[in-house]
């Protein structure tokens, strides 16, 4: 996905010549291209994301549109004022593009999990924020963001993440993505949760149970139209994210569901709180967290069942 997405903004490069982009000590591999292609765009500030979107907001008011790159917990986080102050409520064209969403680092520990930075992202002025699904999702993003006008936060996996579209999908900022069609639930998922949500789709099958998946990649702004037509069609919902279960993509629906009379059956899926004190690789901690396509058709089947 990481690569996809960068493969693709260099492409683009080409065409659109005001296109910066800003690391923080990360991804030389991933960047020798673009450096090698436009020395005089490609900035490594070091490790220094408060001051990389310092430098991000100066190029934009210059006109540029620039595009900074960290891993999400540093990004968003540690950098979270500079991007408040500087980028969000001045409403400038920075694309803030974090790696290592969720638990994809996990063996690194608490500090490298980035699970907070959907809530902190979606309550800002001005912001846009996207998780694709997968690879194609990540290209297709990647090219409308170069004519997207205002502050932008893309959350990308780490790599290696699956495929969920075998063709490149009809993809807008803001549109989300039906991937499945059916008519018992609807499940809406975001980012990496996506393609385990596929998985549980296909159980539910052999189960008799009919399913809509939906690849929800924008989480803000979010898309009622889409949204309210799922809850006049479907008497559950569930939402689906590798981020905490309070302000993200489970909240922002609910939001919406309650205000505007939601009678049906709604339930987030995500990780709970308080977070287990468990190490591990990020296949594990998903299972321990409730994110396996198991552990999730559990959850779904064990709500359904209560409601009955």
């Amino acid at each position: 996905m990481r690569q996809a997405f960068f493969d693709t903004l260099e492409s683009a490069a080409e065409i659109h010549r005001n296109i910066y982009l800003l690391s923080a000590d990360l991804g030389f591999k991933l960047f020798d291209s673009f450096r090698s292609k436009y020395p005089e765009r490609f900035y490594d500030v070091g490790i220094a994301e408060a001051n990389m979107i310092g430098v991000a907001a100066g190029l934009a008011l210059s006109g540029k549109n620039v595009y900074c790159y960290s891993m999400a917990p540093f990004l968003v986080m540690r950098a979270y004022e500079q991007v408040r102050v500087d980028i969000a409520y001045h409403d400038l064209n920075v694309k803030l593009v974090s790696v290592g969403g969720g638990l994809s680092y996990a063996l690194e520990g608490f500090t490298h999990l980035g699970l907070e930075d959907l809530a902190l992202m979606r309550s800002l002025p001005n912001m846009t924020v996207v998780a694709p699904a997968d690879a194609w999702e990540a290209r297709c993003l990647a090219q409308a963001s170069c004519i997207h006008q205002g502050p932008l936060y893309v959350r990308l996996g780490k790599s290696g993440d699956p495929m969920v579209h075998t063709s490149k999908p009809d993809f807008h900022i803001g549109w989300p993505i039906i991937v499945n069609e059916g008519s018992d639930l609807a499940i809406i998922a975001t980012g990496s949760m996506v393609y385990p949500g596929t998985k549980v789709v296909e159980m539910l099958r052999r189960g008799n149970i009919s399913a809509t998946l939906v690849s929800m990649h924008t989480v803000k702004p979010l898309n009622s139209e889409v949204l309210l037509d799922l809850a006049r069609r479907h008497d559950a919902m569930f939402s689906l994210e590798e981020h905490n279960l309070g302000g993200g993509l489970g909240s922002a629906i609910a939001e919406l569901l309650a205000e505007t009379g939601y009678r049906g059956l709604f339930k987030r899926i995500g990780i709970p709180e308080p977070l287990p004190a468990r190490m591990g690789d990020t296949k594990h901690l998903c299972e321990v967290n409730g994110l396996s396509p198991e552990e999730i058709l559990n959850t779904i089947l064990a709500r359904l069942k209560e409601s009955a």
